[in-house]
């Protein structure tokens, strides 16, 4: 059966349940891998680049980023929500995509001369008119890609995504090699659309239709158009720090704190961009089923946060070892920003999850009203923080974070069978843990400071800290079978020979 006829009705919970914990277990390795690949890139990068080449870069990013929340326009979310959806709507959303990344690249080639005269630099005329044609890769492979994630296809996914940064990460270490700049960041953004867009052309082995009238992708495109809104509101919340460093602290400045970070954000927008791809699809088709929902979401969410609060703990115990070792000496800087940041990120780990479920359940516009109700706040205290710096910024958006954790997290389960005892329950299993973890480092900090090299020193560090808050949440918080649950769905870990007898029976 073709993919876009692909129905709710289709999917056995048997086989739902199935592929949901087989595609978390594949996407999550996938991710570690691209992890790792993101990883060695930004530190061979920062040392082969300087602080100012990721400053200009920074600079288009940030007009660039805020175009892009226009490239899909939502489209493939609808695509991947909708119980059922024909060819003729793929077809119709595919062109739509197109037009969409043609007019953004034009934007981009008008507004060169704009971003040149605010930041008074010349050399970022020919950075926004060559990033402007990612868009248009882009455009021709979201509908591609969004019916493999219906279709639940995270392995295929996962290969394509590898390959294709694989491929653009060792271009752009080519270019930068050669001393071509920052250039050579530019390569490796372009270059990633590109590959994936021929890569999932030649999986999915569809080609799409003429562009048809009455299709019926109006209730899609609204939908679509609430997500793209609720984008761009995140998008300007969470990027106006940078602009404001830009334009008065200059290219270095913002160099450093750009590089801070992603640092510390890498791992939570990866983990969270996984377990995401595959709890929105499954939460779609379970949205109208109230028992299921709650517990495929529950799952989802206790796994997230599990593999997130010690990553987040780590980056502020060590954040002077980590960036010496993944940034180099000459970013000693941004070891106080990267460590303000982590209480952001952790927030992020807590929130961000709730948007798969408002999503999922058609709710986009509630997701659009929390973060009108986020933006005003973060902003505020960017313009306040901005008198300290690079730091200053940092501090205030970890602070505004924490201040909006409970409101967001209220209101997006309001109306759902998730109580907040749930939420409070799958919070603080892996928070108490990961205390208890922090300890036992802090404990032993004192014989670990003579430790050479740092990376040594490092590998210790994050030993201890893992591996008490291991033993916490598996043994004293009894989290476990959670654990191997999900191992016994993919087929890793062996099945009781009661539950042998069950199915069987």
């Amino acid at each position: 059966m073709d993919v876009t006829d692909a129905t709710v009705k289709d999917v056995q919970p048997g086989d739902l349940k199935r592929k949901t914990a087989r595609g978390a277990v594949v996407s999550t390795g996938a991710q570690m891998v691209m992890l790792v690949l993101r990883t060695g890139s930004m530190m061979i990068m920062a040392r082969l680049l300087v602080p100012e080449d990721f400053g200009l870069f920074g600079m288009v990013a940030a007009f660039t980023g805020f175009l892009g929340l226009f490239k899909d326009a939502g489209l493939s979310l609808a695509t991947v929500q909708r119980e059922s959806i024909t060819n003729a709507q793929t077809s119709t959303l595919f062109w739509i995509n197109l037009a969409v990344g043609g007019v953004l690249a034009v934007l981009c080639a008008g507004v060169a001369p704009v971003l040149v005269a605010f930041y008074k630099e010349p050399r970022l005329f020919w950075m926004t008119v060559a990033l402007g044609l990612g868009f248009v890769l882009n455009g021709a492979g979201w509908q591609h890609r969004a019916m493999l994630q219906r279709s639940m296809r995270f392995g295929t996914l996962a290969i394509i995504d590898i390959l294709s940064l694989l491929i653009s990460v060792g271009a752009a270490i080519g270019m930068a090699m050669a001393g071509q700049k920052y250039w050579a960041l530019v390569v490796m953004t372009v270059g990633l659309y590109g590959v994936h867009t021929v890569a999932v052309w030649m999986v999915a082995g569809w080609t799409p239709a003429k562009p048809s009238r009455g299709s019926g992708v109006r209730s899609m495109l609204a939908y679509g158009g609430a997500v793209t809104m609720n984008n761009l509101i995140v998008y300007l919340a969470y990027n106006a720090d940078k602009m404001l460093l830009g334009k008065f602290m200059g290219a270095e400045v913002l160099g450093v704190y750009s590089r801070a970070y992603q640092l510390s954000n890498l791992p939570t927008e990866n983990l969270n961009s996984t377990i995401g791809a595959v709890a929105f699809p499954a939460l779609s088709r379970v949205q109208n089923d109230p028992v299921r929902l709650r517990s495929y979401f529950l799952k989802g969410y206790s796994l997230f946060l599990g593999l997130v609060v010690p990553i987040t703990m780590s980056c502020a115990m060590f954040s002077e070892d980590i960036i010496r070792f993944f940034l180099g000496p000459k970013w000693g800087g941004a070891a106080g920003v990267f460590r303000l940041m982590a209480p952001t990120i952790l927030i992020f780990a807590m929130i961000n999850p709730f948007a798969w479920l408002m999503l999922a359940g058609g709710k986009a516009g509630r997701s659009l009203k929390i973060a009108l109700m986020i933006a005003p706040v973060v902003i505020l205290s960017y313009a306040i923080g901005l008198k300290w710096g690079a730091s200053g910024v940092a501090a205030g958006f970890s602070l505004a974070m924490l201040f909006l954790a409970l409101p967001v997290i209220f209101w997006a389960k309001l109306g759902t069978s998730i109580t907040t005892g749930d939420v409070f329950k799958a919070v603080m299993t892996p928070v108490s843990s990961v205390v208890a973890g922090a300890l036992g480092a802090w404990a032993c900090g004192p014989w670990l400071q003579g430790i050479e090299p740092v990376f040594v020193r490092l590998v210790v560090e994050c030993t201890i800290l893992f591996g008490v808050y291991l033993l916490a949440l598996l043994f004293i918080f009894k989290q476990k079978a959670v654990y191997t649950e999900v191992l016994r769905e993919v087929g890793v870990w062996p099945l009781s020979k009661r539950r042998k007898k069950e199915e069987a029976g």
